[in-house]
């Protein structure tokens, strides 16, 4: 039987999946999970055909969730969505370990299209993304300082950058305000920065907003 499990934090969105899913395989067994922690519960449970997972998760994000599963379980094909610009994401999943990445702006046919192609045993990538991914090619990972971000700060420079606060950062994160404002820290010093302006500065002129 083909098992699926859905992660989002959002019950909408976990519902709007779950539906498109059952439209195309009536016969499915899915299950949620709304955190990490959760994830890794289900992933306990059998063996699953497939892995829907948010970006954008709560405590542990998701590229960071990515890793540890593939660690577990290699085989795992992971399809990942994220509301975020694609040429900053993308490449981040596909080289944890994930098998596809999608937008959550894309139409339901292409998660169709994305889930199939995973489930035949390839890897899946829009010809947006595809285009954006060829123009990394032959680039060094240090030509661009937030390539050198670790997965949790790139999130959190990713909001900063947007114009939260370290509280609502925190909040958004299930963090404390202690350890986003030591986040903050080593992503200006990683950068070369010294203020919340600067940031969004360069993440305006990278086209990462």
């Amino acid at each position: 039987m083909l098992r699926i499990a859905v992660a989002d934090d959002h019950s909408i969105v976990r519902k709007g999946i779950i539906q498109i899913l059952r439209e195309e395989y009536p016969e499915i067994e899915i299950r949620e999970a709304s955190n990490s922690m959760e994830i890794m519960e289900l992933m306990r449970d059998g063996k699953w055909s497939l892995l829907i997972s948010d970006i954008s998760m709560p405590g542990r994000s998701g590229i960071e969730t990515l890793k540890q599963l593939k660690e577990i379980y290699p085989d795992l094909p992971v399809l990942m969505l994220s509301m975020h610009p694609e040429e900053q994401y993308a490449i981040r999943s596909l080289k944890s370990g994930a098998s596809g990445y999608l937008t959550k702006e894309s139409a339901p046919d292409e998660l169709i299209l994305a889930v199939k192609s995973i489930l035949n045993g390839k890897k899946y990538i829009p010809m947006s993304i595809a285009e954006k991914l060829a123009d990394h090619i032959g680039v060094k990972t240090h030509e661009f300082p937030h390539s050198n971000l670790s997965d949790r700060e790139n999130d959190v420079f990713v909001l900063i950058a947007s114009g939260k606060t370290v509280t609502e950062i925190a909040t958004q994160l299930s963090l404390s305000v202690n350890t986003i404002s030591t986040y903050r820290a080593r992503i200006l010093e990683k950068m070369h920065m010294k203020t919340n302006s600067e940031l969004t500065h360069y993440a305006f002129s990278m086209n990462l907003l």
